[in-house]
């Protein structure tokens, strides 16, 4: 049995750890550092990192807040927001990140995932799919891009199925309409991408209770966990969540 991954996230803006619900109404949960330290103490598998104003003002990842967090953790750290080139993701991995996550630059530009992986190598790459349900797409579910601001008309199962083709090492879905809400992940979106594609699928947005974290598995289908509102305001600790999934039968890290 695959060991089940938990992931927290540090959603940064102006610096600061924040955390809102459907992307919006945003709330501080403090300094990215302190989090990451304590998250790693508390033992996280691995840390995403993502910084959510990037895109909508038009600037790259903030390097200085990649470094600080990297300099302090040993655990993989993923890091999205503003990547939109080779270079930037080379720069992100030369600043402490042992993953980049890519979302608008790489709908803009699909070859950008085939390139990165050439260069970097597939398990460095991973492919963010934000979507919302649409009665217009054939999956029900439609691409949605810039922090969740603009749909773009295409089906968010179908490119993720081309994302794996062109190289992303991991998918990480996360659905408009449960981020933040703590009403549990979008099993029917996760179990959709989990099945249209073999590389490891992100549950994301939404984990509010210990059993939405087991249903992220069992049927969403994904191999890593990722929550922010729990961890952050410690509705439950990491080592909670694990010693409760391995009751129920799943392979934890402890």
């Amino acid at each position: 049995m695959e060991t089940v991954k938990i992931m927290p996230c540090l959603d940064m803006k102006d610096g600061r750890v924040v955390k809102g619900v459907n992307f919006v109404d945003l709330k501080d949960a403090g300094d990215p550092v302190e989090n990451a330290i304590f998250y790693q103490q508390e033992g996280a598998d691995e840390l995403a990192m993502l910084d959510i104003a990037a895109t909508l003002e038009n600037r790259g990842n903030r390097l200085d807040w990649v470094r600080s967090v990297a300099a302090v953790i040993s655990i993989p750290l993923t890091v999205g927001g503003g990547i939109s080139s080779l270079e930037d993701i080379e720069e992100t991995l030369a600043a402490g990140a042992t993953k980049v996550s890519m979302n608008s630059a790489a709908v803009n530009s699909p070859v950008l995932i085939s390139r990165a992986a050439t260069k970097f190598g597939s398990e460095r790459i991973v492919v963010a799919v934000d979507a919302r349900r649409s009665a217009e797409m054939p999956s029900g579910f439609e691409l949605v891009v810039s922090g969740g601001t603009r749909p773009v008309g295409k089906d968010a199962i179908a490119w993720a199925r081309e994302c794996e083709k062109l190289g992303a090492g991991t998918i990480l879905p996360t659905s408009m309409d449960g981020d933040g809400t703590r009403a549990g992940y979008d099993l029917e979106f996760t179990r959709a991408i989990a099945d249209a594609v073999s590389v490891p699928v992100i549950a994301s947005g939404g984990a509010g209770t210990l059993e939405h974290f087991y249903d992220g598995v069992v049927t969403g289908g994904a191999q890593v966990l990722l929550a922010a509102s729990v961890f952050h305001f410690r509705t439950f600790r990491i080592r909670e969540v694990k010693e409760y999934l391995r009751e129920r039968g799943l392979a934890v890290r402890l």
